[in-house]
């Protein structure tokens, strides 16, 4: 079985580089940050970013609103596609950018939304560290007074299927707050598929089959009035996150 930790206790940052004293975060992570049409909202996220990280990718995916131009001052390394493929094509072609530096240990995902607060970016991956973890996921806490009962709902449902199906809790299935080790993203890369949001939980689900070790790190809810800047379609995105979990539990073995 993958080792869950459930990390509570908040980790110790001394400064805006995270704290993190021998350095490690900062010369051997790389934060990926996929993009698409997030306005003005993804300079502060990157900014935040690279007080934390050497290296920083944004991942354009076809917005049509100028969110990477507005990076052009900053040390960014951007990669653009010409139409919008969705958010699980940003993620894999942001983790091969990632990789393709060797002193890359392990990759953050940070949306560009500032629904994440890079902030919290050292005890990803301080958990990381002393876990020894593939998988971290930043678990957010839905306040009731400030996140509408169909966003609770959602994530409590897919929490309550994942653990069904493959009797793995995990308290938030649905944040894109990640960490991933270098040896997982690169089998990450070699076999999911890219698509939109259900590739998200396709990287779970990888995680969990192959036993990999998964840390969840409570973390703070930022969430934006009415939620404007998701482009998360109920309806459509929902029934792809959860075709992916009853096609992997048909296909584990045994069944």
């Amino acid at each position: 079985m993958s080792l869950l930790g459930y990390v509570d206790t908040l980790v110790n940052t001394t400064s805006e580089s995270g704290g993190d004293m021998d350095g490690a975060l900062y010369t051997s992570a790389a934060v990926v940050i996929p993009c698409y049409n997030a306005g003005h909202r993804v300079r502060g996220v990157a900014g935040h970013a690279l007080n934390m990280v050497e290296r920083v990718i944004l991942v354009d995916d076809g917005s049509t609103d100028g969110s990477a131009e507005s990076l052009s001052n900053l040390p960014v390394n951007v990669v653009r596609f010409k139409r919008n493929r969705g958010k699980g094509a940003a993620l894999l072609a942001g983790f091969k950018a990632a990789l393709d530096c060797a002193a890359v240990a392990c990759v953050i995902v940070v949306d560009a939304d500032g629904q994440h607060d890079p902030l919290e970016i050292p005890r990803l991956h301080q958990a990381f560290k002393e876990h020894n973890a593939d998988l971290v996921i930043g678990a957010r806490t839905f306040d009731p007074a400030l996140v509408p009962w169909r966003s609770r709902f959602g994530n409590r449902l897919t929490v309550a299927v994942t653990r069904w199906l493959f009797n793995q809790y995990l308290p938030d299935t649905q944040s894109g707050f990640r960490l991933l080790s270098r040896p997982f993203a690169e089998s990450v890369l070699a076999t999911v598929a890219e698509g939109r949001y259900e590739t998200e939980m396709a990287i779970i689900v990888k995680a969990i089959r192959e036993r990999r070790t998964i840390v969840s790190v409570s973390i703070r809810t930022i969430y934006e009035a009415g939620n404007v800047s998701s482009h998360f379609r109920k309806v459509r995105d929902s029934l792809r996150i959860y075709r992916v979990l009853f096609q992997a539990a048909l296909h584990r073995p045994g069944v």
